[in-house]
């Protein structure tokens, strides 16, 4: 799923709760193997799983892949700092930031930082021609501050499901 329904929130139980930390780490389980975990038949599991992809709960299915193996060797942080908040500025940068597919995570942030970006590029050169369209050749953005992953540590999707 691309995005959110226009659909009523759900209301997950403990059952949809199960379903949601065994998906969010393997979401090619076979049902009735969600189904055994969480005692119910594997009916209810698709029903129930259908049903939260409708409502918006599961956003969308996708394959991690490892930036090594396809060659992204740089992984950086980006601060950037808007020349102002207003709703205008702020929603083109939004927009701009959001179609470059470089930018892997994009963050609206408050404490005096306007965005945070993780960007993934194949190299530096790659990475310096992303940063002059972005940020230097962008009337939006006052300034910017790069942060250089030394070492990918973690890297999860998986949130903490109470």
């Amino acid at each position: 799923m691309a995005g959110r329904s226009s659909s009523p929130a759900r209301v997950l139980d403990a059952f949809d709760l199960a379903i949601l930390r065994i998906v969010q780490r393997d979401n090619k389980l076979p049902q009735r193997t969600i189904a055994e975990a969480v005692n119910l038949s594997t009916a209810a599991v698709q029903r129930r799983i259908a049903a939260m992809e409708a409502a918006g709960v599961i956003t969308r299915n996708v394959a991690i892949v490892d930036p090594d193996a396809v060659r992204l060797a740089i992984t950086a942080i980006v601060e950037v700092h808007l020349r102002d908040e207003r709703a205008a500025t702020v929603d083109e940068a939004k927009a701009l930031f959001r179609a470059a597919p470089e930018v892997q995570q994009c963050y609206y942030t408050t404490g005096g930082t306007s965005f945070v970006l993780i960007i993934v590029t194949p190299d530096m050169r790659a990475y310096d021609a992303l940063t002059r369209r972005l940020f230097s050749e962008n009337d939006c953005v006052e300034r910017f501050r790069t942060l250089v992953a030394l070492d990918r540590v973690k890297a999860d999707t998986a949130i903490v499901i109470p």
